[in-house]
């Protein structure tokens, strides 16, 4: 049979209820003067068994508490006794916040008693002075451990809250790292499998239907072509290693696999020149030391413009322009002839989250004059 527990401190509120009832019952039947009336014990019964529900009727219990000490009084006592039970209620009250309905209930259990009371004028002011003491005090104590109470739980949801917020930023780091080796993966690989593809397609043509398949120079131009997919095919592997090794060793302090830059534009220009795509490259002013994440950065996005210029354009001419302005580095990638025919892919959008990323932007589309243009900024100040 499965046992069911009381509520939270519902033991503790009896234990307090009992030896309320102890004291009570005590100082009524040891004091001089006659023995308590039937109705006097039973409203001290009553008024001890109300603060077993002090917590979750603070109020009520109080207000109980308070009536039950004006009828032991009635009846023919001070109420003292009784009078126990009421403080321990008032000081229940102010703990679990309901300061305003305490102060009130006390305010006028000091009047009954000024109303009701026996003696001189003295007297009675002497006593009510004691008793606003007492219930000042057993006010300000619970005050306090109200305050506390509130103090603690605003704590709590704090740290719950700071919890809450490091758990939603671990996962959008996350996201953002899943984006960032997606995008870092496709530009390794992209380019080179397109310049592989181009150059399988233009061989393959002139073997099965092109008008030089009975040439015989055409063994050397397929020389040359299948020694620029190895070599395509060569540096895919030789960059996706890399790639790999930076992020095998992201826990590590200082990495060691160096990340491509513009100082490998000469060598992305000659892959494409390998492939049949003439590129033709400027650079403009010395500027700062390019960091290093806009140093990939701009290596990627002219890496893929030049990808989608080799894979979508009907044109074999290319043009790239770095320019350092004002500290922002500046791309311009465009090709001179028709423009991209597009394509479903992600190059495009992972150059902008790229851009984005470090706060700059880009924006690439067809011109006016027929050509496809990708012109990218990325800031300098706030990444120096």
């Amino acid at each position: 049979m499965r046992l069911h527990r009381p509520p939270p401190g519902l033991l503790l509120d009896a234990a307090i209820g009992t030896v309320a009832l102890a004291l009570v019952l005590g100082s009524a039947f040891t004091r001089d003067g006659p023995a308590p009336l039937p109705g006097q014990v039973a409203a001290a019964v009553a008024a001890c068994a109300a603060l077993v529900l002090r917590r979750r009727h603070p109020v009520s219990v109080l207000l109980l508490t308070l009536l039950l000490t004006s009828l032991s009084g009635a009846l023919g006592d001070s109420g003292g006794p009784v009078f126990v039970a009421f403080i321990v209620a008032l000081y229940t009250t102010a703990a679990e916040g309901r300061l305003p309905a305490a102060i009130v209930l006390a305010v006028i259990a000091i009047l009954g008693m000024i109303l009701r009371g026996s003696g001189s004028a003295q007297g009675q002011g002497e006593s009510a002075v004691l008793v606003a003491g007492w219930l000042v005090a057993v006010l300000a104590v619970g005050g306090v451990a109200w305050n506390r109470r509130a103090y603690l739980a605003a704590v709590e949801q704090r740290v719950a809250e700071a919890e809450r917020g490091r758990e939603a930023d671990g996962r959008r780091r996350v996201t953002e790292e899943r984006m960032r080796i997606a995008r870092e993966l496709h530009d390794v690989l992209a380019h080179n499998i397109s310049m592989i593809n181009v150059r399988a397609g233009a061989a393959l043509f002139q073997l099965t239907g092109g008008p030089r398949r009975d040439d015989p120079g055409l063994r050397a131009e397929l020389t040359d072509t299948l020694t620029v997919i190895r070599d395509a095919g060569r540096d895919a592997g030789r960059e996706l290693r890399a790639t790999l090794g930076v992020l095998r060793q992201a826990d590590e302090a200082d990495p060691t696999a160096p990340a491509p830059g513009l100082a490998r534009l000469p060598d992305l220009v000659d892959t494409a020149g390998r492939a049949g795509l003439r590129v033709r490259t400027t650079v403009e002013g010395a500027g700062p030391r390019v960091p290093a994440e806009v140093d990939l950065a701009a290596f990627r996005i002219v890496q893929e413009a030049l990808t989608n210029v080799a894979r979508h354009a009907r044109t074999e001419e290319a043009t790239v322009r770095i320019r350092v302005d004002a500290g922002d580095l500046h791309i311009r990638v465009e090709n001179t002839g028709a423009a991209p025919a597009g394509g479903s892919g992600y190059g495009i959008r992972g150059m902008r989250e790229r851009a984005a990323a470090l706060g700059g932007d880009l924006r690439a589309g067809p011109c006016g004059d027929g050509t496809f243009r990708v012109l990218a900024r990325l800031p300098l100040r706030e990444h120096a």
